[in-house]
């Protein structure tokens, strides 16, 4: 028999093989996700305090530890991303009067919701808090099962392969090709079901790199204090900016991890790399400490303890956003407004310098508002799409709040202004500026900027994180290079 090849959406319209039984694996066949994984970060995301008995049940068995997690959380399968290529071919195959059996290592509550929710196997082989159906056990299960007939099996994991071996003709699900080479040895290969491949750019997607634009914060205090053209301050200020970098590509990662359920059920979110399966959730869990651990070396790279321990409690800070504080109204923008902050601070320690009062105090008013930009502009994208509902987003804002949102976040965008024109008409912006009255230019541009920011995001032509948006956003950068000049000349 020829070696098919299956490609998503293109579906047999025959079976290929002559068995009986056809059984099929779960996770990474149907499922793209591998659903064990998926219900310990959502069991995490309930309750972190699981993290310290998750190792407890390991050691008892991991059947145990596959019981325990199911038995604790209530996974929606509706939002699990499947293979539905290879679903329109198991019901042709079932159409055409074979038996179905669903055979996965996964615990028995998650395999018969499975197969209830799919209403397409006859029979159902799963793990039982005793007994791991992996591997051989699997292949010994599915014997039971046929009472010794043939039968067809379709896998996409090494610990497939005793099962394989004992099946009459076998389908591969994205195989590597490694595997895919050690099981054609067989000869039983009848067929292949590919998907897109996970490129490295997904990956990388994943880590959000445009939203290091934020991490240039850090170099606002040697900017300030007017010390860009010392390099040996500037280099340690640009390890700042790497360490910074990584380690919040890390919280992205995190975040996104517990975040899966409400991501999937978000119109633009559910395309994020976890989400959506384009990356698996194993190899986020691989990253992020990776990434951890690169911050904290380019951290060492700046020669400051200051600046290492004002990027602990950063690396701290977002943890605790992510798993908590984010799900807690006012308190996860007031968090936000800090972890801004934080950068800052932690530019001043990583070059030296000290950190202005009237910085702090701009910055923390301009930030504030940034961040209650970003709530209203997710309100404004629930509200143009109302099936959403207001259980979609963890933040825990309703529609109705925005109204209030508004009043908070433009009330603080223009204290920042006022706060910018008091340190003008102060004693030390004299000592830095020659012409210090140009300075007052920048205060209508800053106006201006921020209602335009204000005004955009009530439209709803603004869904991304503000300072993104500046980044790519050229009339921001034509305001910048004005705000420039404007240094310029009062130097």
């Amino acid at each position: 028999m020829g070696l098919s090849t299956y490609s998503v959406g293109v579906v047999p319209s025959k079976p290929v093989t002559e068995a009986q039984f056809l059984c099929t694996d779960l996770d990474g066949t149907i499922l793209v996700c591998d659903s064990l994984w998926e219900s310990a970060l959502e069991l995490l995301s309930q309750h972190i305090w699981y993290l310290f008995l998750l190792p407890v049940w390991l050691l008892k068995g991991k059947a145990v530890l596959k019981k325990e997690i199911a038995r604790r959380v209530s996974l929606d399968l509706s939002m699990l991303p499947q293979r539905e290529e290879l679903i329109e071919f198991l019901w042709q195959q079932k159409l055409d009067g074979r038996k179905l059996i669903l055979a996965t290592g996964a615990d028995q509550k998650i395999a018969s919701a499975v197969a209830e929710r799919l209403g397409l196997f006859d029979f159902v082989v799963a793990s039982n808090g005793q007994k791991n159906l992996t591997g051989p056990i699997k292949r010994d299960a599915i014997l039971a099962v046929t009472s010794g007939q043939a039968f067809d099996y379709i896998g996409n994991d090494w610990d497939d392969i005793p099962v394989w071996k004992a099946a009459n003709s076998v389908f591969l699900v994205n195989p590597t090709p490694h595997l895919l080479k050690v099981v054609t040895k067989s000869n039983k290969v009848a067929g292949i079901f590919e998907e897109r491949e996970t490129h490295w750019a997904s990956l990388v997607k994943a880590l959000r790199p445009q939203h290091w634009v934020k991490n240039l914060l850090v170099f606002v205090p040697i900017a300030m204090a007017h010390q860009l053209t010392e390099l040996s301050r500037l280099s340690h200020v640009l390890f700042a900016f790497v360490a910074f970098s990584l380690c919040a590509s890390a919280v992205y990662v995190v975040n996104d991890l517990f975040d899966l359920q409400a991501d999937r059920q978000h119109p633009t979110k559910k395309s994020r790399p976890f989400a959506s399966g384009e990356v698996p959730v194993w190899a986020g869990l691989a990253i992020a400490p990776l990434l951890f651990a690169g911050g904290i070396l380019a951290a060492l790279f700046t020669s400051s303890g200051g600046f290492l321990v004002m990027l602990c409690i950063y690396i701290a800070a977002t943890t605790f956003y992510s798993v908590y504080a984010k799900s807690v109204p006012i308190v996860d923008v007031l968090f936000l407004t800090g972890l801004y902050l934080i950068r800052i601070l932690a530019g001043g320690q990583a070059a030296n310098v000290l950190v202005s009062p009237w910085l702090l105090a701009f910055s923390m008013f301009l930030m504030l508002s940034l961040a209650f930009t970003k709530r209203n502009a997710e309100l404004v994208g629930r509200l143009a799409n109302p099936e959403q509902g207001n259980d979609v987003s963890k933040r825990n804002y309703h529609t109705q709040d925005r109204e209030v949102i508004q009043q908070f976040g433009v009330a603080s965008g223009y204290l920042s202004v006022l706060v910018l024109a008091l340190y003008i008409n102060g004693k030390e912006v004299s000592m830095l500026y020659r012409h210090p009255q140009w300075i007052w230019l920048a205060c209508p541009m800053l106006l201006f900027w921020i209602s335009r920011i204000w005004f955009l995001a009530n439209r709803g032509k603004m869904r991304e994180d503000p300072v993104v948006f500046a980044a790519q956003d050229s009339l921001s950068y034509g305001l910048a290079a004005c705000l420039i000049l404007i240094l310029l000349l009062a130097s």
